[in-house]
This record gives structure tokens, C-alpha cells and sequence, in this order.
């Protein structure tokens, strides 16, 4: 995997970030979600890195990059604090701007990059997500039940820690058969990510990442909403067709109609494939975001 790409470790000044880089041409950052790594981008990351420069991280809290003290505000695990990791990476790289895609948590990290740092994301797709304070203000049994690590995780410590460590490979398996689409990610990556989960710092700062969603992300957003900031770059919302975004939101236009209010030039589409398409379907994930990219460039 990742045949070619250079791995680094960085110090940002907060923590270590991990990360892998090829290729020549405009930068792209591309971030993960819960409960993968950078390894999730493996298929998609080679194909964009034929035209691009690519970056692939690990979170703050996954993967191979630094689990930072949190704080009882869980201030450390916001996606605000994630996103800062990300300006820093990039700027050591030597990239004053850039170009960013999100799954998941990552398209929460990098939705709250284009709104604090504006300057430096020249343009943001948004995979499988909508906000996470309007995620949080729509939600019901649906999401309770679908997508529990929003209420699970957030719970007190030590609870969802213990679950996490006890539990990683089953919480993994889980969801690669019931948020994916069959076609699903393979066993020795499920295990990378299942090892992650059941180390005790690790657990302990996805945690707090999720405490910080329930919490000081919803305030962010807020703030950012009574403000009338809105993402000011080009913007790509792509979601599963098969999933509960495309089903969920219809009476408010489905997700695309939510990022409008957000952003200033936003389109968008469902796609074949469960939650972890960008596993599932690498080759049309690429060639959506190189498309998407290439525009934004133009």
C-alpha cells in the first residue's frame, strides 16, 4: 500500500502528525473518518497523486499520529484543533494553500478548515456528512440507532474507552457489514484499524473527539451561524446512495440543500456504494474528485 509516497512525521507544535505524501502538482489533503486512518485512501490517494501533490494524515487521537492531553472542555479534540494540525502540516510541507477532502470525521475537520482559515483552502469536498451541529440538531432514533458512536462515544469516561479497547475488532467488523455496502474494506486493513481502537490513549483521544462533537463543535458551529460565515470556497458534497444521508434529510432537500446553507458554491451527488464508498469505489471516488478538483483549479 501506498507504493512511492514518502511517510513523514511532523511536529505542528501541539502534537505529531503522521502522514504519507507523492506526487507532483497542486497539493490535496485527504482525511479520514471513524474508525479508519490515512489508510483508507489507499486505492483513491495513487490515481489523484498522477496529477496532484497528495497528502494523506492521520487525525489527532488515530492512526500513527499523537494523542495530546485533553482538557475537561474537551478543547483538544475539536475539530477546530484538529484543523489547526492540518494548516500546520501543510504549511511545513510548504503549502500556503491548498485543496482538502473529508470522510466522516475528516470532512468535519475540513469543513471547519475552510471556515477558519479561508485563505488556505482553495477548494473542500465533503464525503458522507453533513455538519455536525445540524447532524446533532436533526437527531432521533434514526441516529441513535444507525450511527451510535455519536452518543456512545460521547459518553462520561471511562465507559466508551473500555468498549473501544475490549471491543475493536467487533466494533470494526460491524461497521464495515452494516455502513458499507458488502463490497467492503479488507481483512488486514480491518485489523490495522481494530489495533488502533484497542490501544488505551488512542481510545481515550476518539473519545474525547466525539465528546468534543457533542459539545464544543455544535458551539463553533454556532457561533460561526449567528456570525454569517459561510465556506467561501468551491465546495463538493458527495454522500452514498445507499445510505441514510440520501434518505434522511429529504424534507429539508436531502444533505446537498443543508451544505447550501453553508457554503457560497456548492453542487453535489449521491453515489454507488455504502458509507465507506472512498474504500469501496477508489477508482470512481478519484476520478469524482479530480474532476471536482480540476474545475476548482480552472
Amino acid at each position: 500500500m501506498f507504493e512511492g509516497f514518502q511517510s513523514v512525521e511532523i511536529d505542528t507544535g501541539a502534537t505529531q502528525i503522521f502522514a504519507r505524501r507523492a506526487g507532483s502538482g497542486p497539493p490535496v489533503l485527504l482525511l479520514h473518518g471513524f474508525p479508519e486512518t490515512h489508510l483508507m485512501w489507499r486505492d483513491v490517494a495513487p490515481r489523484l497523486a498522477e496529477t496532484y501533490t497528495v497528502v494523506c494524515a492521520d487525525l489527532r487521537g488515530y492512526g500513527r499520529s499523537g494523542c495530546p492531553e485533553s482538557t475537561p472542555d474537551h478543547a483538544p479534540y475539536s475539530k477546530r484543533a484538529l484543523a489547526a494540525d492540518m494548516l500546520a502540516l501543510m504549511d511545513r510541507f510548504g503549502f500556503p494553500h491548498f485543496s482538502v477532502a473529508g470522510h466522516d470525521r475528516g470532512g468535519r475537520v475540513a469543513q471547519r478548515m475552510a471556515l477558519d482559515a479561508p485563505d488556505q483552502v482553495d477548494a473542500l469536498a465533503v464525503l458522507d456528512v453533513i455538519p455536525v451541529s445540524e447532524a446533532w440538531d436533526r437527531a432521533d432514533d434514526r441516529l441513535a440507532l444507525a450511527f451510535w458512536p455519536w452518543s456512545l462515544l460521547a459518553q462520561p469516561l471511562p465507559l466508551p474507552e473500555t468498549i473501544l479497547t475490549r471491543c475493536g475488532d467487533a466494533i470494526v467488523a460491524d461497521a464495515a457489514a452494516n455502513w458499507g455496502s458488502g463490497r467492503a474494506i479488507a481483512e488486514e486493513v480491518q485489523r490495522e484499524y481494530a489495533d488502533m481502537l484497542q490501544d488505551a490513549a488512542r481510545a481515550h483521544a476518539i473519545c474525547e473527539e466525539y465528546r468534543a462533537a457533542a459539545a464544543i463543535d455544535r458551539d463553533h458551529d454556532r457561533q460561526d451561524r449567528e456570525a454569517g460565515r459561510k465556506i467561501v470556497c468551491p465546495t463538493l458534497a458527495l454522500w452514498s446512495e445507499a445510505g441514510p444521508l440520501s434518505a434522511w434529510y429529504e424534507a429539508e432537500g436531502g444533505p446537498l440543500a443543508i451544505w447550501r446553507s453553508w457554503c457560497e458554491n456548492v453542487h453535489g451527488r449521491p453515489v454507488d456504494g455504502g458509507h465507506f464508498f472512498p474504500e469501496e469505489r477508489p477508482s470512481e471516488t478519484a476520478k469524482a474528485l479530480s474532476f471536482f478538483l480540476g474545475e476548482a483549479d480552472g
